[in-house]
C-alpha cells in the first residue's frame, strides 16, 4: 500500500474557490479537518465529540470483512445524516435508470453496436436527470453485476444531493469539468481525469464549464482496486501515488427544503431536510471519494513484435472471485509509442469471452478511421467479433506503409470489459444516435488470399484455376 497521507495542491482551481488542496495515495487510511482539533483523539466515538460534532460512520463493506479489504470512515458533522424526513419516490423520476437486468427493462443482441454523441438537453437539465442506462447485466438487489451509464447535463445541481445505494460510480467526463462536493470534500474533475464515488456517499455536481457530457460505469457489491501487476514488476500502469482525495470542507448554514436524492434499486427517491449534507468538518477512514488524472497513466508495451492484449492498460479492476477474471476492468488507450516490427500494430480482430464498452475522450481511435467520435460509445458483446475498419486495415497492409516507430498523439479512449454479458436498454436500441450503418465499416474487408507465397492480394478472393 503506498503510504503517502500528506496533503498536496492540485493544478486545478474550484469555481471561485481557488485551488483545491488533495491527499494523495489509493487504499490509506486519511485523515483531515477543517478546523483545528475536531478529529477526537484516541477512540472514534467519544462521549462528546470536538465543538460538539456528531460522531457518524459510513462502512464500505461488512465489519467482519478481513482487514485488507475493510472499508469505513468516520465523520464528524454538524447534524447527523439521518436527521430528514421519511423518502417518497420522486416525481418525476428517471425512468431511463436500470439496476436490474432483465427482460423487462433491457434485451440481448450480439450485434456490434455504436452510438453517435448525444447532445446536450435544450431544457435545464443537471446530472441526476441527465443520466441514463445504456446497457449492464446482474441485479443491485443481488449485490452483483453491473450498470452503464452515460450524463448531458447543463444545470448545476442547486439546494440538492444525490445518493447512490445501488453502488460505486466511476465517472468518466468527456466534456466540461466537473466541480463534485463530497461530504469529504470538494473534487474538481475535467475531461481526461476520473472520479469514483463510492456507493453510498451523498454528492452534488456543478458544472463551472457550462454543459457537460460523459460516461459512469457503476459496480454492486464490490469496489474498483489496483490490479496487480505480476511480471511487470514493482511499478507502472496507475500508481497509488497520483490518485487524488479531497480535503474536509463544511457547509455549516441552515437550508431550509434541501433535497436527497436516493437511487435504490434503480429507482429515485427523494427526502427532506433543513441542512446541507455536506456539513462534516472532519473525517478519518479508507472509504473515501477520490479522483485519478489519466495522464498520470505508465503504459506498458511490446517491444519486439505483435500487438499485446488490452489487459495491459487497466487502471482500475473490480474482481470477482475467480482468478483473473473481471466483473468491471477500466481499461485507456492513451497517448504511447509503438515500436513493434512487423506486425499489424492496431488491434488485432477478436472475438472475446469478455464484453467491451468502449468510449472516445478526444482524438480519433487508433482502430476505427471513421465514425467513432469523441463522446459516442461501442459495444462488442461476449463472442461478438470486431477489430479495425476497413480503411484502417486497409491503410495499415498498404504497400510501402512505414513500419518504423512512431507515437500515437492527440488521443484518449478507454473501455469498460466485463465478464458478465450485457443486456441493452430500450431506449438505447430505439435512440435516434444508434449507428445503424456501423456494420457497414467492416463489409469491404476483401480477400488477399494466395496460393502463391509471392503473392499477397487477389481482386475477391478467387483464385486462379491452375493455381
Amino acid at each position: 500500500m503506498e503510504e503517502e497521507k500528506k496533503e498536496k495542491k492540485s493544478s486545478s482551481s474550484a469555481a471561485g474557490g481557488g485551488e483545491l488542496q488533495y491527499q494523495s495515495g489509493f487504499g490509506n487510511h486519511f485523515a483531515s479537518e477543517a478546523v483545528g482539533g475536531a478529529l477526537p483523539r484516541g477512540q472514534n466515538s467519544p462521549l462528546l465529540c470536538p465543538y460538539g460534532l456528531y460522531a457518524e460512520q459510513i462502512s464500505g463493506s461488512s465489519f467482519t470483512s478481513p482487514r485488507k479489504l475493510n472499508l469505513r470512515s468516520w465523520l464528524y458533522r454538524i447534524k447527523p445524516s439521518v436527521t430528514h424526513e421519511p423518502f417518497h419516490p420522486r416525481i418525476p423520476g428517471n425512468k431511463r435508470l436500470v439496476s436490474e437486468f432483465d427482460q423487462s427493462t433491457s434485451s440481448a443482441t450480439p450485434t456490434q453496436l455504436r452510438w453517435k454523441p448525444v447532445d446536450v438537453p435544450d431544457s435545464p437539465t443537471d446530472f441526476v436527470d441527465g443520466l441514463f442506462t445504456v446497457c449492464g447485466a446482474g441485479s443491485s438487489f443481488l449485490r452483483h453485476g453491473f450498470a452503464i451509464h452515460m450524463y448531458a447535463a447543463n444545470k448545476s445541481m442547486d439546494g440538492c444531493a444525490f445518493c447512490n445505494a445501488d453502488g460505486d460510480f466511476l465517472i468518466v467526463p468527456q466534456k466540461g469539468k466537473l466541480l463534485i462536493t463530497t461530504e469529504c470534500g470538494k473534487l474538481q474533475v475535467s475531461p481526461g481525469e476520473i472520479v469514483i464515488i463510492p456507493q453510498g456517499f451523498r454528492f452534488s455536481v456543478a458544472l463551472p464549464d457550462g454543459p457537460s457530457r460523459g460516461y459512469v460505469a457503476e459496480i454492486f457489491g464490490t469496489h474498483f482496486q489496483l490490479p496487480d501487476l505480476g511480471p511487470i514488476g514493482a511499478n507502472g500502469l496507475a500508481s497509488a501515488r497520483d490518485f487524488l482525495v479531497p480535503r474536509a470542507c463544511f457547509e455549516q448554514t441552515t437550508h431550509p427544503g434541501y433535497t436527497i436524492v436516493q437511487k435504490f434499486g434503480g429507482e429515485l427517491f427523494t427526502a427532506v431536510q433543513d441542512f446541507s449534507p455536506f456539513n462534516v468538518v472532519a473525517w478519518h477512514g479508507n472509504y473515501v471519494p477520490y479522483k485519478y488524472d489519466l495522464s498520470k497513466f505508465c503504459p506498458f508495451n511490446t517491444v519486439l513484435f505483435d500487438h499485446g492484449d488490452p489487459s495491459i492498460n487497466t487502471v482500475l479492476t473490480a474482481p470477482t472471485d475467480k482468478p483473473g477474471v473481471a466483473l468491471l476492468d477500466f481499461v485507456i488507450f492513451p497517448p504511447r509509442w509503438i515500436v513493434a516490427e512487423n506486425t499489424f500494430r492496431p488491434p488485432y480482430y477478436h472475438r472475446n469471452c469478455m464484453s467491451e464498452f468502449m468510449g472516445l475522450i478526444h482524438g480519433v481511435y487508433e482502430a476505427k478511421a471513421d465514425g467513432f467520435l469523441p463522446g459516442g460509445a461501442s459495444l462488442h458483446s461476449c463472442m461478438t467479433p470486431h477489430g479495425p475498419d476497413t480503411k484502417t486495415y486497409e491503410a495499415t497492409v498498404a504497400p510501402g506503409e512505414v513500419t518504423e516507430p512512431f507515437r500515437i498523439r492527440e488521443t484518449l479512449a478507454f473501455m469498460f470489459e466485463s465478464s458478465l454479458i450485457p443486456r441493452v436498454c430500450r431506449w438505447a436500441l430505439e435512440s435516434p444516435y444508434l449507428d445503424h450503418d456501423y456494420y457497414q465499416c467492416w463489409i469491404g474487408l476483401r480477400s488477399h488470399f494466395s496460393c502463391n507465397r509471392g503473392e499477397t492480394m487477389m481482386d475477391n478472393g478467387n483464385a486462379d484455376e491452375d493455381s
